[in-house]
């Protein structure tokens, strides 16, 4: 089955020079880059990407790890297009909790536990095809994804935008 993912390289995957290491290992599953940019991560992006842990006691500092406080301040966000995307990209990634995760993973290999309790896990990964869809509209508008995936429709906006002077 075809399908699409989206992948975060986290603050701390670009803090730590990982992104061409983990790029390697995401190699592996010979799925297709379709979008890739390098985000500067607001709070209003990380809290509707998270919306589903709002309620939990770590929903304040998972916010402030996505939005870079604690390393710098942007993210590698990618969307992977192939046969069973989901699954691949998630085994590789590992599981959530870096000490949970196999050693040979990419969060079991440069993930870590802050002394905070802060999971420093390097990647997102979506957990299923809804949850991708929901979080692929949310990182990137259609025109920057190179195949369509989603319907789109065409709409007339007058909007302001920032420009090269």
């Amino acid at each position: 089955m075809i399908q699409q993912t989206l992948v975060l390289i986290k603050p701390d995957g670009l803090q730590k020079s990982l992104t061409g290491n983990i790029l390697t290992r995401l190699s592996e599953t010979r799925l297709d880059i379709v979008a890739a940019k390098v985000v500067r991560v607001s709070r209003e992006l990380a809290e509707k990407h998270y919306c589903h842990l709002k309620d939990k006691p770590f929903f304040e500092d998972l916010i402030r790890y996505i939005c870079g406080e604690f390393h710098k301040r942007k993210v590698m966000a990618m969307v992977y297009y192939g046969e069973n995307a989901i699954e691949k990209v998630r085994k590789l990634a590992g599981a959530t909790n870096p000490e949970e995760a196999e050693a040979v993973s990419i969060r079991g290999a440069y993930g870590r536990i802050t002394t905070t309790g802060v999971y420093e896990n390097v990647i997102h990964c979506s957990n299923n095809e809804k949850e991708a869809e929901r979080e692929i509209k949310l990182w990137f508008n259609p025109e920057e994804i190179i195949v369509d995936i989603y319907p789109t429709k065409v709409v007339k906006r007058e909007i302001e935008q920032r420009v090269w002077a």
